[in-house]
């Protein structure tokens, strides 16, 4: 009986193999993928790879066979009334071979937020399983605000958004695999729901601080409206659909929308990866 992982050539699935490897042998599990020729590095550790697609049925019920626990993360697809059919497939085939554990990659504090119905309407069908399950409701990922991208506000010596003085619950991708592996190896994380975002949410003016201390270049965040941001990032090169909704993400962190909080995930896994330590990292890429 294995471990089940889909979507597990993506960022957030490849690292919690690699998580789960610390906990299980690699013949413990098996990684469930589109792509075969993206599973090559998966295979060199020695875990098992089975190619299904969540649009498949049938590839799901095969590539659950003889599952124990699934890691369940949440479909990318951009249409919803697709994503829930999606979803309703694994789950079938989840409650058809008989997995008795599902961990899903849902999204924090569903229940009040109008762009979280898809993962609502999933968990409710695990729910119908009467299949143990833990929602690992995670927040933002850091690394849309956090990455390389940094370096060029260094050299400018500002950073130029419209959050104005908005905080982000955001949280390291390696830090939500880690408590991914933990709730599918550990005991006690049955039937329970997770809202796992950090614990000391941060606002740019706090990110400007920590890049002026970490690069020795005085930094500055200026604040500016919603559509100044979208004119700059689209001069800046950036697609205007990306532009647009980069902008729109930070008028949510304005308006106060990311920045609840709670003690999840350092009680799942001990502690969160502190920002400073994510800039460095951004940086050093």
């Amino acid at each position: 009986m294995k471990i089940i992982v889909t979507g597990a050539t993506g960022r957030l699935g490849s690292l919690a193999i690699r998580h789960l490897l610390n906990k299980v042998p690699a013949n413990g599990m098996a990684a469930v993928v589109r792509n075969l020729d993206k599973a090559a590095p998966l295979a060199e550790l020695g875990i098992e790879i089975r190619q299904a697609d969540y649009n498949n049925p049938e590839s799901l019920q095969t590539a659950f066979q003889e599952g124990s626990k699934l890691l369940f993360i949440s479909s990318s697809a951009a249409d919803d009334p697709l994503r829930i059919v999606q979803h309703a497939n694994v789950v079938k085939a989840a409650r058809d071979q008989h997995i008795r554990h599902i961990a899903y990659t849902s999204f924090a504090f569903a229940e009040d937020n109008p762009f979280a119905h898809v993962h609502l309407a999933t968990e409710y069908a695990i729910r119908t399983t009467h299949i143990p399950y833990t929602f690992l409701r995670n927040g933002g990922y850091a690394d849309f605000f956090i990455n390389s991208s940094l370096q060029t506000c260094i050299q400018n010596g500002v950073i130029t958004t419209n959050t104005g003085k908005g905080k982000i619950n955001a949280v390291s991708r390696n830090d939500l695999a880690l408590a991914a592996a933990t709730a599918l190896t550990e005991s006690g994380h049955e039937n329970k729901s997770y809202n796992l975002v950090s614990n000391n949410p941060w606002s740019f003016d706090d990110l400007a601080a920590i890049l002026t201390e970490v690069s020795g270049t005085s930094v500055i965040h200026q604040p500016i409206s919603m559509e100044e941001e979208k004119s700059l990032l689209v001069r800046s090169g950036m697609p205007e659909a990306l532009a647009e909704m980069t902008a729109f993400i930070y008028s949510t962190v304005a308006e106060g929308k990311m920045e609840r909080t709670a003690d999840d995930l350092q009680k799942l896994i001990g502690h969160t990866t502190s920002i400073k330590q994510l800039v460095v990292e951004a940086l050093h890429q």
